[in-house]
């Protein structure tokens, strides 16, 4: 499992494969793998790829991998590609809080402590209107938040070693879950970058969310859309230093 000896500034950035050819994945993984300290791969790569593209990060360097499935079935059918996924070797995996905790305690038993389970709480595109279309109690779509710390609850009781949050949140959650409960963040932006286009509504810039106690940060567009994107990964890196 990914371990950084001592957490250097670009172990907390997370680059997303978010990519639908397997040759543009790797170019990125061989420009950016002395630059951050995850790749992040998704439904979209990993539908087209399978496990061999994270057997090419893995022999590229000693960047970790992030596998984000957001399973969200029955428990026992979770459990089992859980399972599947624990033998892959990547240091994160995805399940969706959803409706009941029994999955979630699940997907931990499945991955056998080969891997940490990360509940995925709310969607950094979800709005409080969203929520209230989707026939949530007033208490909720008034505040959003109290719906992630109570995802989040229930998923550390769950045994799961994290959460996927808006960095908005972060701050609360580790005051109300402790220090130790690793929270991953997308829906950020470096401050040279804080207004462009983005389909998350819930976003902050690097420095902010490790000020308030980003263990991760989920950093894409930025360095994809960038002349220069491992440029932009240690431009980044230098903001994160200013914080810690």
């Amino acid at each position: 499992m990914y371990k950084p000896e001592m957490k250097k500034a670009k172990d907390y950035i997370i680059f997303p494969l978010d990519v639908s050819s397997v040759n543009t994945a790797k170019q990125y993984v061989e420009t950016l793998s002395e630059s951050v300290g995850m790749f992040k791969i998704g439904l979209e790569l990993f539908i087209r790829s399978g496990p061999d593209i994270i057997d090419f990060i893995k022999t590229s360097g000693a960047t970790g991998v992030f596998l984000d499935l957001k399973l969200h079935d029955i428990p026992a059918t979770v459990s089992r590609a859980m399972q599947n996924i624990a033998d892959l070797g990547v240091a994160f995996a995805t399940v969706h809080c959803g409706e009941t905790s029994r999955m979630l305690e699940a997907a931990v038993k499945g991955g056998k402590d080969k891997v940490s389970v990360l509940g995925v709480t709310v969607l950094t595109s979800v709005l409080n209107q969203d929520l209230e279309s989707a026939g949530f109690r007033k208490i909720f779509y008034d505040d959003l938040t109290r719906l992630v710390i109570k995802r989040a609850a229930m998923a550390k009781q769950a045994g799961c070693k994290g959460i996927v949050c808006s960095a908005l949140e972060v701050k609360m959650i580790k005051e109300t879950l402790g220090q130790d409960f690793i929270a991953v963040t997308p829906g950020i932006r470096p401050a040279w970058d804080a207004h462009g286009k983005n389909d998350q509504r819930r976003v902050t810039t690097p420095a902010r969310a490790v000020e308030n106690g980003s263990d991760y940060l989920v950093i894409g567009r930025p360095i994809r859309d960038a002349k220069d994107p491992k440029d932009a990964a240690v431009r980044i890196a230098e903001e994160i230093e200013t914080v810690l």
